[in-house]
This record gives structure tokens, sequence and C-alpha cells, in this order.
């Protein structure tokens, strides 16, 4: 199975480089991540509880970066083993693109199943790979540019306005650590 995608994060290449390589983040984001640990010089240990279909698992997994050219792409490789479920494997080459204050990241991921999980059908495990893949780059952004002007709502826009003000700047928690 192959994804491609992008995502704007506002947020500048050099945090979201950041965010990318800190394990806590990477727990916040990472849906149904109960523990992340380790580095990206050293590689990550992740446990991830999922249901797909009908199947629910524990994985327990490593996840090693490579070809790092910091702040503009990296390789990211991983595997899983979720017992009798069966395992995924897979990979991503992520790329990031720095427009001002806000960062394009384009990702393009191949990802394979065996167990229980290939005998689900391609139909059902694209779609929760994709649905996986969206609910990660959503957390993600929120995580680290704060929610986009679409999540915000008219309530930002309109609340400093009336005195001729800006509207306020929302940050994720990790920009406004660093910010």
């Amino acid at each position: 199975m192959k994804l491609s995608d992008s995502r704007t994060i506002h947020a500048d290449a050099e945090t979201v480089w950041a965010a990318l390589l800190d394990a806590d983040v990477l727990k916040a984001c990472v849906p149904g991540c109960t523990e992340m640990r380790g580095s990206a010089e050293d590689g990550f240990e992740a446990t991830v509880v999922q249901k797909v279909g009908p199947v629910k698992a524990t994985f327990k997994g490593v996840v090693t970066i490579s070809d790092q050219d910091a702040p503009s792409k990296m390789t990211i490789s991983g595997e899983g083993k979720g017992g009798a479920a069966g395992f995924a494997k897979g990979g991503a080459d992520v790329r990031l693109e720095a427009h001002g204050p806000t960062t394009t990241l384009h990702y393009d991921v191949e990802a394979k199943v065996g167990g229980k999980l290939a005998q689900l059908g391609s139909r059902i495990i694209d779609g929760f790979a994709k649905k996986m893949a969206d609910q990660f780059f959503t957390n993600f952004s929120d995580v680290v540019g704060g929610p986009s002007a679409d999540d915000a709502g008219d309530t930002i826009a309109s609340e400093d306005l009336s005195d001729g003000g800006d509207a306020p700047k929302k940050k994720g928690w990790l920009k406004g650590l660093i910010g």
C-alpha cells in the first residue's frame, strides 16, 4: 500500500523538524500510542493499541530515522508486531518546504501488513492507513503549530477585532514552549 499527501503546518521548518524528532510530540500525535521512548539517533520504541476492522491488537515496534538533511528531509522506517493479529512494516520519505512562518510537510508512505491483518483485505487496510495518517498529521499540526484557521472558527477572528486589533495568534503547546 502506498500513500502520498502534504500538510501545511503553522510553524517554521526548524520547529517542525525538531518536533518530528521528539518522542513526546510523536507519542501525543500517533493515534493509540501508549508509550514512546528513545531518540532520533538511537531509534524509538513504541507501543500502539489499535482496532482494524474486527481485529484489535497491541503493537510493539521500533522506528528508525535515516537520510537526515536538516531541516528539509528524512526517511522514517518502522515495524511492529501485534501478536496473533500480525505485523506491519513500512517507511516514509518526509520532505519539508519552508514558506516563511509556515511549512509544507510532504510524505510518501509505503507499508505492508501480514497475518490476520492481511486477511482483512486491501480496502479495509488502505482505508485504515489513510485514516491513521490523516489523524496523525492533524494531531501533529495542532500540537506543533496550533489549530488551523479552519479549526479555530469565527470566535478567534471576531474576538479582538472590535477595537481594530489583530486576532490573537494561537500556538500549539510545543511552539509555546520554544517560541
